[in-house]
């Protein structure tokens, strides 16, 4: 899937109670938008990118801060490996603020809904997040797409879903974590997987095609560049990912054996 949840950023940075939306990327694993906001015409968190520098960072309305600052802010997302979460709330733990939000924009949501709320203080709310997109299918805008959202603790989950109804137009699902997984386990551990055995195979040929072909090609080039890390979090981290990649190799296999059968019979 499209690095389907990792890729653009797009920050609601506030003026007093004025938003206005900027665009700009940030270090993080490399497929899972995300939406910072003024909640409720509060100031929006700010990001931390440790001892690099954002370039444009200025011209898109992010400045560097210390990681004290960005996780002391009333909106805070987690756009991190799901490998390097645990580490990533443990460390902002210490300053988060009563009340904050914090959200994460990961693939996968049973580990990540776990880890922050074994991780977290009581006094903040979690909301686990997936944007079903990337920036190729977000390049037009952001209208209709969709995006899953987990309450984990508190009310931000549901607040979190007016917001990006409202203001983006996004298709909020509203799900579960395990249901989630379950969903994600097909959806994109198909995709992925699939993907992966097309560009092992190539080249392939790209004059003499066909309409099916072509969109085929389409799928796998928006994943084909995602980082091994993203690949590892959806076939690995998913809980349910090794038993639909099972499924999908024993339909494959048998369909191998059926055809080489009748192969013989022919030549036979």
């Amino acid at each position: 899937m499209e690095g389907e949840g990792q890729g653009e950023v797009c920050d609601f940075s506030a003026d007093g109670t004025h938003l206005t939306p900027t665009l700009s990327f940030q270090e993080r694993e490399p497929v899972a938008p995300h939406v910072e906001s003024a909640w409720e015409g509060r100031t929006a968190g700010e990001r931390t990118f440790g001892s690099s520098r954002l370039q444009g960072g200025s011209e898109a309305g992010v400045r560097n801060s210390t990681l004290a600052e960005a996780a002391a802010c009333p909106v805070v997302i987690l756009a991190a490996p799901v490998s390097k979460l645990a580490e990533v709330v443990c460390a902002i733990g210490p300053h988060l603020q009563p009340g904050a939000l914090v959200l994460d924009v990961g693939s996968v949501k049973i580990v990540a809904a776990r880890i922050m709320a074994d991780g977290l203080p009581d006094h903040v709310e979690i909301v686990a997040t997936h944007p079903l997109f990337g920036p190729q299918s977000a390049r037009s805008g952001l209208k209709g797409l969709k995006i899953a959202v987990c309450p984990i603790r508190g009310r931000g989950g549901w607040r979190a879903a007016a917001f990006l109804r409202k203001h983006l137009g996004l298709d909020v699902i509203l799900t579960d974590p395990e249901a989630h997984d379950r969903a994600a386990a097909s959806v994109q551990g198909l995709t992925h997987l699939i993907a992966k055995v097309f560009v092992e195979m190539e080249p392939l040929p790209t004059r003499m095609t066909t309409k099916s072909f072509d969109l085929l090609m389409q799928a796998v080039g928006m994943v084909r560049h995602d980082a091994p890390e993203v690949f590892d979090a959806i076939e690995r981290a998913n809980p349910y990912a090794a038993d639909i990649r099972h499924r999908f190799f024993a339909h494959a296999s048998r369909l191998e054996t059926e055809l080489s059968a009748q192969g013989a019979d022919a030549a036979g």
